[in-house]
């Protein structure tokens, strides 16, 4: 239940509030839906175990944006407009250049996406035809931004686009230099899918805030990938992983764990403001963690993440706290081969579909989002002049 807060104002005036806006309704959308309890997902209609199953990365995000699914000539065009839209211009890349060894990847995302708007001539066109072909390109233009970042960071030199495979694919083949194995390409195309929207979360929330003010779609894009960059928020991913590497063997499990709960010590990636049955995102990447353990022949990561799972369902499971996606889109990843700080901006590479989703829906019916503070401060104080204080 959400937690509700009640004050009285130095004027005697009395309020209620939800603490961390929890469970307040904030306005309408057609995009997601979210039943915490019974552990269900929809996007715009559809459960995602479906999506996850059939479905692509780009015709889930076409889905998203346009709220239908596309026929074979609307994908085939759709991805064809993508692979048009990922190669990055020479001014982003000696900008990246520039920056690649100064910060993390998840600040020079934010940074460049920001950049981005600069070097886009018409980045004040706000018509919803224009920030639905921006969004395009952003969704096209992560993946390559965030592959070229990481190997600039490892002194190579970035690896151009492959217009022959599709979005999951040419990600890891521009981040490793090979083309990946079909398998592992399907395991990245559904992590995407999974993590491609998920309601008002906090990442969202800042987009939909920020578009509100008409400003424009990169501005609301880099306000979300700061959001997203929060260890409480898309942050957690590493966490997860840090975790396991600080267990490093089975064995010291339950040593680890129960020491955290006696301390509270936060274990990321268990936990959710709105599930309290397993999230069922976590439920399919913890398959995939398992398939991927036998096949690269090293089990360690994802058994510790079971043991951790099985101690944590006797510990804290009745208070509804079951591991979210988080928790096994970690040791997904690294059976993937991908760096742990690249968790977290692959989150953006997926969550960029959502983001500008809701800001299209936002600028399909604006206004102004502007909720208000109860004041608990002082009144009518008297300034006091320098010499006086």
């Amino acid at each position: 239940m959400p937690k509700i807060c009640k004050v009285t104002d130095k004027l005697g005036r009395t309020f209620e509030y939800n603490e961390g806006l929890e469970g307040v309704i904030a306005t309408s959308s057609e995009i997601c839906f979210i039943d915490g309890e019974k552990g269900k997902l929809l996007y715009r209609g559809i459960p995602i175990e479906q999506l996850a199953e059939h479905s692509t990365f780009e015709e889930t995000s076409f889905f998203l944006l346009y709220g239908h699914l596309p026929s074979r000539d609307e994908l085939e065009a759709y991805e064809s407009r993508l692979k048009s839209y990922r190669p990055i211009t020479g001014e982003i890349l000696e900008f990246a250049r520039k920056l690649g060894s100064l910060a993390k990847p998840m600040h020079l995302l934010r940074t460049i996406v920001s950049a981005a708007g600069v070097f886009d001539p018409d980045a004040d066109n706000n018509s919803i035809e224009r920030n639905a072909a921006r969004a395009e390109e952003l969704i096209a233009l992560f993946p390559t931004i965030v592959a070229a970042l990481q190997r600039l960071q490892q002194g190579k030199e970035p690896i151009a686009p492959n217009p022959d495979l599709g979005h999951a694919a040419n990600f890891l083949y521009m981040l490793n230099g090979e083309q990946p194995n079909d398998y592992a390409a399907r395991v990245f195309d559904i992590c995407l899918i999974l993590h491609a929207e998920h309601g008002f979360n906090a990442s969202t929330f800042t987009a939909r805030a920020v578009i509100s003010t008409l400003t424009d779609m990169y501005s609301a894009v880099t306000a979300a990938i700061g959001s997203l960059k929060g260890p409480l928020h898309g942050g957690a991913n590493e966490g997860v992983m840090h975790l396991l590497n600080e267990i490093g063997e089975i064995e010291r499990t339950e040593e680890v764990v129960l020491e955290k709960l006696r301390t509270k010590t936060k274990i990321m990636g268990f936990g959710h403001r709105v599930y309290k049955a397993l999230d069922p995102r976590a439920k399919i990447l913890m398959q995939f963690s398992e398939k991927l353990a036998q096949l690269t022949g090293n089990e360690k990561y994802y058994n510790i993440s079971k043991k951790v799972e099985e101690i944590m369902a006797r510990e804290v499971g009745a208070k509804g706290i079951y591991p979210n996606v988080d928790f096994f889109s970690a040791s997904v990843y690294h059976y993937l081969g991908i760096d742990t700080s690249l968790f977290t901006p692959i989150f953006a590479v997926s969550r960029v579909s959502g983001w500008t989703a809701h800001v299209l829906e936002q600028l399909h019916n604006n206004r102004l989002l502007r909720p208000r503070a109860v004041y608990l401060g002082e009144f009518d104080r008297s300034y006091i002049p320098m010499s006086e204080r």
